[in-house]
């Protein structure tokens, strides 16, 4: 949830140029004790240096651009909206860059730690990141003029109005497409990891050590998990490459975006993708031992997000575990509180302000899951739930 590019990515990046440094310095600062990998490997140091570092310049780079493009834009036609406003604080540069870096040292010390290996982003060839990147960019005019006239329901129509249910058809963050077309599919990984200045991934792996607390000296070949709004993938690419032989499901209400899953997990297997809705999970009672979701949560309405929880209160077995991973909620980090502010008057988030305010371990406990911890994770937030035995 950036906060000042287009007319609000949630966040102002600063010039690569002059501000990188702080980013650099706060990536060599040591770890606290509490949190030091019990061994220090300098070749998986310098790997993961080598391939996420390069990673993030990538997308911090989009975002100075787009920032850029939307400025140029505004100056040309002007703006029939008011800006947006925060009341309350919004983190300078310094804070951001130091906590992208803490996110990527946890991440390093998760790789030390074995609990998962050195991570594959399966970003694909350059030629396929240009690709991506024009089709990001080729986008923006149109995102800017449903920005301007606050437009969101292009995607409501006599053909879409009956197949899916109406909190769904709406053009979240005013992109072409909603989440119905393929177009927007091969957008959404550049168009999150723009958002989040290339740490998207790294967020969402955040996911895997409450799941490892439950894996571990387990056959993982007798598990079972099940991702509810599974998206492009992403996030049980990772899964996979943890647990290769784990058999995962994943589902999701687009036939775009299962599609471009299969498409990126095709080199998996012990895997089932299916269009489906997580408010009637088609899989039978106590019958998963992980359940997990991805930036999914602030997207739904509250009468939604408690039908859901319902549901993975159901499909888990005695014992088993969820776990979010999404935006932060209101006063966990109050430094971030402004940005947060500033995220759904940016982009098309209907839902967002409901979500900043809920009380997930009520709505937990309401349906027979218990609230273990949260997780902050620069921008997102890990939520970890468990079924009692």
């Amino acid at each position: 949830m950036p906060g000042r590019a287009p007319r609000g990515a949630p966040y102002p990046v600063g010039a690569i140029s002059s501000r990188w440094y702080i980013f650099e310095d706060a990536m060599s600062a040591e770890l606290p004790m509490s949190d030091q990998p019990p061994r220090v490997n300098v070749a998986t140091r310098v790997a993961y240096g080598v391939t996420q570092l390069p990673r993030v310049a990538w997308y911090v780079g989009h975002s100075l651009l787009v920032r850029q493009l939307s400025n140029q834009a505004r100056r040309r036609e002007g703006s029939g909206r008011s800006p947006a406003r925060a009341s309350g604080p919004v983190p300078d540069r310094r804070r951001l860059y130091a906590d992208m870096a803490a996110l990527l040292r946890r991440d390093l010390a998760n790789v030390e730690a074995g609990i998962y290996p050195l991570p594959a982003d399966h970003d694909g060839s350059l030629a396929r990141l240009i690709e991506r990147s024009r089709l990001f960019f080729e986008d923006l005019p149109e995102i800017h003029r449903r920005r301007e006239a606050g437009m969101h329901q292009e995607v409501w129509t006599e053909d879409t109005r009956n197949k899916r249910p109406r909190y769904y058809l709406q053009n979240f963050h005013f992109q072409s497409g909603g989440w119905l077309t393929d177009d927007s599919a091969k957008r959404y990984d550049t168009q999150v990891e723009v958002l989040f200045n290339g740490t998207a991934n790294a967020i969402r792996r955040q996911a895997l050590p409450p799941l490892q607390e439950k894996f571990l000296g387990r056959d993982q070949r007798r598990l079972r998990l099940l991702d509810v709004g599974c998206g492009t993938g992403r996030f049980i690419d990772f899964v996979k490459q943890a647990w290769p032989r784990l058999p995962c499901l994943g589902i999701d209400l687009s036939e775009a975006y299962v599609a471009e899953a299969r498409r990126h997990l095709k080199r998996w297997c012990w895997l089932n993708l299916l269009v489906a809705n997580g408010e009637a999970i088609p899989v039978p009672d106590q019958s998963q031992d992980a359940v997990t979701s991805t930036f999914l949560f602030h997207e739904l309405p509250p009468i939604v997000r408690r039908k859901m929880f319902g549901e993975f209160a159901r499909v888990l077995k005695p014992g088993g575990r969820h776990v979010i991973v999404d935006s932060p909620l209101n006063g966990v980090e109050p430094d971030y509180d402004g940005m947060l502010e500033l995220f759904p008057q940016n982009y098309h988030e209907p839902y967002y302000a409901s979500y900043l305010g809920e009380d997930f371990g009520t709505i937990a406990n309401e349906r027979g899951l218990t609230h273990i911890r949260d997780d902050n994770a620069f921008v997102g937030k890990v939520m970890v739930f468990d079924k009692s035995e």
